[in-house]
């Protein structure tokens, strides 16, 4: 609860999964702090990367590749100082939340159970394991459709039964564009979305005169 009753509500970033196919939300990972700051990095998708071809220059092949990076904070203390509100934080700490981030990038155990069955009698293909469809959300303008590219988790406190009570994560992801899905994928339509956001505030700066470079015209 916010110390004074007319402050803003500060609202969560985190990660939401969903099946692709309906859509249906199949959880929500809120992260417990806000981090300070996020890295985003944009890879330009140029037709002629090394500059050669002088009629290409100015082409693209497509969206930039972005990467975001973060590093957030999970701490039960608070939580265990009321043991009766928070059983699960009481029972593992913050086991819990950490196995929700890292559950993210593993094939379901049903999946990898069938799997081993499909080789023992002799299936030639098998296809690989599709994980539910990750969105980014930092705020409502900037949900992102991701695949989670790196997960590093230092644990550095735990209680008396060895259950990690706080922890540093570092999230690494990849925005998935249309280039990176089927046409018609959910993740296409959330990233036109994201890219159609940039293009409308792009549009609302202000146009700046020349002169605000110093120079009266384009030589």
């Amino acid at each position: 609860m916010s110390a004074f009753p007319g402050s803003p509500r500060i609202l969560k970033g985190g990660l939401v999964l969903i099946d692709p196919d309906s859509s249906a939300v199949l959880r929500v990972i809120s992260l417990q702090y806000n981090p300070d700051s996020i890295t985003r990095s944009l890879q330009v998708q140029a037709i002629s990367a090394d500059g050669h071809d002088r009629s290409e220059a100015l082409r693209l092949k497509g969206p930039p590749v972005e990467t975001i990076k973060l590093e957030a904070e999970i701490d039960a203390t608070d939580q265990l100082e009321f043991p009766e509100r928070n059983p699960v934080a009481t029972r593992s700490g913050v086991f819990a939340q950490l196995a929700a981030l890292e559950t993210m990038i593993y094939p379901t155990s049903g999946q990898l159970s069938t799997n081993d069955i499909l080789s023992q009698i002799g299936t030639l293909e098998i296809i690989p394991m599709e994980t539910p469809l990750a969105l980014f959300v930092w705020s409502q303008t900037r949900i992102l459709p991701v695949r989670v590219t790196e997960l590093s988790i230092t644990e550095e406190a735990f209680d008396a039964a060895l259950n990690p009570i706080r922890a540093k994560v570092s999230l690494g992801m990849r925005v998935l564009s249309v280039d990176d899905v089927p046409s018609g994928h959910k993740a296409a339509s959330l990233f036109m979305s994201y890219l159609q956001n940039k293009e409308r505030l792009a549009g609302a700066v202000p146009a700046m005169p020349l002169s605000a470079l110093g120079i009266t015209g384009v030589p």
